[in-house]
């Protein structure tokens, strides 16, 4: 088979925007929830709102911007200028102290509680240029960089760099006391200046790829051009790829949120992040040869083993808290979580019409994170609302995450099955229709 043709220095472009983008969303999906636990006594409720609030702010955000970078024709100006203003827009959270907000505002009930709120607010606007850059541009740029035939292996490589993020992060932050405010200042430092730093360096070596701009388009049309009814109709398989993976994602939501909290507090896992290490890489280096799996034998083939691993993964989490187990599950399930973002990913890619790539990168987030970002963390507070509390040294309450999220994310995950055989079956048909 001939090789994919690719732009020149692609795979380290590649590498270095997608690695970037998932540090900080990692920072933002699974460490803004801890920083506003531990420092201002967030409820499962908060974090709740602030995934969701995040969620519908990266879906209109990608709607707008993906839909006018397919107008204007390009996508590099909108991939490194948003990851300046992105990496600016983290390090502002180095303002948000209790001290800071308490003498800003003296005659507020609770300093905590405004805090909570800013911290949604700037979630919302660090969201709209991280998902401007990313979401909406770079995503957009790799299935314009990429042919059918090199999908999978470049899906592969991308999908893993979220729990590659991890692992950057965990190991990032062993050093800091996540209890001291002082800690997550240099935090949300560090990781701002990297972002803006490879936004900037971005504007020299990214290559532009070439952008089929939509003929005797209006832009607001594009905006809604994914979901005119008669665009559903004709590429049914797309909108049914679009559905699993938004019940993939639901699955993944219930617990996520909740991950580090349900390590550290409820297990009292005070070096989980020597635990997850190995799991994540094991976890990532299987996902990017698994992807040129998809490549090769299609979807049907490589899909339900993530499945399987999935629910393997889950029900070792809800069963067991001993170390050795949960770094199994643990592994089992990140191995299906990345698996299946690459293998949706790159269906995603392979069904996207021509041309049409940006207007379609606001679908995907609807699917991808809107969709699981409310609902998905939503059950997960719903299941934790009569979780047990502890009592700090100041007299403040927290929530203590239980194992049953991830009961919760299985049941989902069942759910999913049945989706999944209505798109085998559009598949088959497909596959006799153009014999």
């Amino acid at each position: 088979m001939k090789k994919s043709k690719m732009l020149p220095g692609f795979w380290p472009a590649l590498v270095i925007f997608s690695l970037t983008g998932q540090i900080a969303w990692v920072v933002e999906n699974m460490y803004f929830n801890v920083f506003i636990y531990k420092m201002f006594q967030a409820t499962a409720a908060d974090i709740s709102a602030m995934v969701a609030a995040s969620a519908i702010s990266a879906t209109l955000t990608t709607l707008f911007i993906g839909a006018l970078s397919d107008k204007i024709g390009k996508r590099k100006i909108f991939i490194c200028g948003g990851y300046i203003l992105w990496g600016i827009s983290i390090a502002s959270f180095a303002l948000i102290r209790l001290d800071l907000i308490g003498s800003l505002f003296p005659m507020a009930a609770s300093a905590s509680a405004v805090c909570v709120s800013l911290v949604i607010i700037l979630d919302c606007v660090m969201t709209f240029f991280g998902s401007s850059a990313n979401d909406a541009c770079f995503n957009a740029w790799l299935t314009d960089a990429t042919e059918e035939r090199g999908r999978g292996a470049a899906e592969g490589i991308n999908s893993m760099m979220p729990l590659l993020a991890i692992l950057v992060v965990f190991g990032g932050f062993m050093g800091f006391d996540l209890d001291q405010m002082e800690s997550w200042t240099a935090i949300y430092l560090i990781i701002g200046i990297a972002v803006f730093c490879i936004g900037l360096s971005g504007l020299f070596f990214l290559k532009e790829t070439a952008v089929r701009r939509p003929e005797n388009e209006r832009y607001f049309a594009n905006i809604f051009y994914g979901f005119r009814p008669s665009v559903i109709k004709s590429n049914p398989i797309l909108y049914i790829t679009l559905l699993c993976f938004a019940v993939f994602g639901i699955s993944i939501q219930v617990f996520m949120p909740y991950l580090i909290l349900y390590y550290s507090v409820s297990l009292q896992m005070e070096n989980y992040v020597l635990i997850m290490g190995p799991a994540i890489l094991l976890a990532a280096a299987a996902t990017a040869f698994y992807g040129r799996l998809y490549d090769k034998k299609g979807f049907q083939t490589s899909i339900f083993p993530v499945l399987l691993l999935l629910f393997a993964g889950y029900l070792i989490l809800f069963f067991c808290k001993g170390v050795v187990m949960v770094f199994v599950g643990s592994l089992l399930m990140m191995c299906g979580d990345l698996m299946g973002m690459a293998i949706f990913g790159a269906m995603l890619r392979d069904y996207t019409p021509k041309g049409k790539a940006g207007m379609f990168q606001g679908l995907r987030i609807f699917s991808q994170v809107l969709i699981p970002g409310v609902i998905g963390p939503a059950i997960g507070a719903l299941v934790l609302k009569n979780a047990e509390t502890i009592t700090g040294d100041d007299g403040t309450t927290s929530f203590i995450p239980n194992e049953n999220i991830f009961l919760a994310a299985f049941l989902v995950a069942v759910g999913l099955l049945f989706v999944l055989l209505i798109e085998c079956y559009l598949l088959k048909k497909n596959e006799k229709s153009n014999r």
